[in-house]
């Protein structure tokens, strides 16, 4: 009982003295909660046999994380995970080795460039001294009033000297009617399927002073100084066609002016515009794709569709704009195409397409016609030929060509800045006659002209530039 006693009395003697030296902390822990913290030291154990503690540990544990940070970021390999850092450098290598290849393709595109632009340079300085020795060389010899009758025959372009006459341009041989559909094609390559460029020496011809009223639908008497409209924006641009429906179906108004440029390898796109101010604005209104290829410059549009050829072939297609699909399709016979009887500035002319008072025409020539126009009326809806006169001019000797009332004008030269309309063909007559009327190429390289019935103008595509001629016509002659 004395032993209990004095035990208890131990126990409460050392209880007062660790009560002394107890100590009660409060604070927030990591997660912001209140704690309290109680410790109390030994009574026995001077030191513990474990250094550190919880905060220790926690040290620990932060300060290995700051070591596999550390690593990551220097690429190191202490003892640590490396695989995050190293693919951060794998896909900054493969960057930088994609940027040293494009950089590579770039220098070498640089390259090819510079070659070309030196090739170029070299082109043009080599047609510089070309264009010298042209202007140097000595005017060529007069030639005879009449050409000789093996000239005439052998289809090749007609030349007139300084002193030929208005004639000199024409073939003499009589006016022929009728299609030429019986007689079979020659054998013909038309040759690579690059732009055709031709070059012709030319002759003016003094113009006389027409004094005539313009009363209706009689001959040419005059045409006007030209109205510059809009310029190409690029090279596609260079030679091209514009025109306006004079019979229009919906859903175009009687405004609406087409237009395409037909430089390139894929000539399809077809712009439309409200009207002339759009048009010298440049915002088309509207922009078709069209399924097949145009050939050169002697499209137009003729009661909601557009007419054209289709490239490399004598095809002629009828495209319905409404619908914007093919309505007709039809060959026309036995016409050359691709360079075989283009107008003299070349360009695959062979087949002009036009629209007058008198409805659709198509203008051309064929091997039974030895490179003379041929005209032809059409129908507008399955361009089959109605109709056909052969003429006596030659087609490689005018620079292009318009009906007006049924009668066929040729212009003398493409390049002149003070030409002359040559020659007149009437339909109606079957008759033709040379005439004299000032035409001027403003811009020196003209490569359509044709006569725009909704407004009663030429219309014409001197290079890059689309202008219009007012027109003064004589009184009709009574049959």
């Amino acid at each position: 009982m004395f032993l209990l006693l004095s035990l208890c009395l131990c126990g409460l003697l050392l209880r007062g003295d660790a009560q002394d030296r107890a100590a009660l902390w409060r604070g927030n822990d990591r997660s912001g909660r209140c704690q309290y913290t109680f410790s109390v030291p030994s009574p026995i154990e001077a030191s513990c046999p474990q250094t550190g503690g919880p905060e220790m540990e926690g040290l620990k544990a932060r300060l290995s994380m700051l070591e596999v940070l550390v690593s990551r970021l220097t690429g190191g390999d202490a003892g640590v995970p490396q695989r995050p850092g190293a693919g951060a450098q794998s896909e900054l290598q493969e960057a930088l080795n994609r940027a040293v290849g494009e950089r590579n393709l770039l220098q070498g595109e640089k390259g090819r460039l510079e070659r070309e632009l030196e090739g170029l340079q070299r082109r043009m300085e080599e047609m510089r001294r070309e264009t010298e020795r042209l202007r140097n060389r000595p005017c060529p010899p007069q030639t005879p009033l009449v050409p000789p009758a093996p000239s005439l025959q052998s289809g090749g372009l007609m030349r007139p000297g300084g002193g030929s006459s208005q004639m000199s341009h024409l073939m003499t041989r009589p006016n022929r009617q009728g299609d030429s559909s019986s007689l079979r094609d020659s054998a013909w390559q038309y040759g690579s399927p690059g732009f055709q460029e031709l070059k012709a020496e030319v002759t003016e011809v003094p113009a006389p002073d027409g004094s005539e009223d313009n009363t209706g639908c009689g001959e040419l008497v005059s045409v006007g100084e030209p109205v510059t409209h809009r310029k190409a924006d690029n090279i596609e641009g260079k030679y091209g066609v514009w025109m306006q429906d004079p019979e229009a179906v919906s859903p175009y108004g009687p405004n609406m002016v087409w237009r395409i440029d037909t430089i390139g390898a894929d000539v399809r796109k077809l712009f439309g515009y409200e009207d002339m101010e759009q048009l010298s604005k440049g915002f088309p209104s509207k922009v078709l794709l069209l399924p097949d290829q145009v050939e050169s410059t002697g499209a137009t549009v003729y009661r909601g569709s557009l007419y054209y050829q289709r490239r490399r072939s004598r095809t002629l297609i009828r495209y319905d704009l409404a619908s914007e699909t093919i309505a007709a399709r039809r060959e026309l016979p036995h016409a050359g195409f691709h360079g075989q009887y283009p107008y003299s500035w070349g360009g695959y002319t062979d087949i002009d397409l036009a629209v007058d008072e008198q409805g659709l025409w198509a203008v051309y020539s064929t091997n039974k016609a030895k490179g003379a126009i041929v005209i032809s009326q059409l129908d507008p809806h399955s361009l089959e030929v109605k109709r056909s006169w052969e003429t006596n001019i030659r087609k490689k000797s005018v620079a292009n060509s318009f009906m007006l009332c049924g009668k066929l004008y040729t212009v003398a030269s493409y390049t002149s800045p003070e030409t002359v309309i040559n020659y007149m063909y009437d339909t109606e007559t079957s008759q033709g006659k040379t005439v004299s009327i000032p035409f001027r190429n403003k811009y020196r390289y003209n490569s359509m002209i044709d006569y725009n019935l909704a407004q009663r103008k030429l219309f014409a595509w001197d290079n890059f530039h689309m202008v219009s001629y007012d027109i003064r016509l004589g009184r009709q002659q009574a049959n």
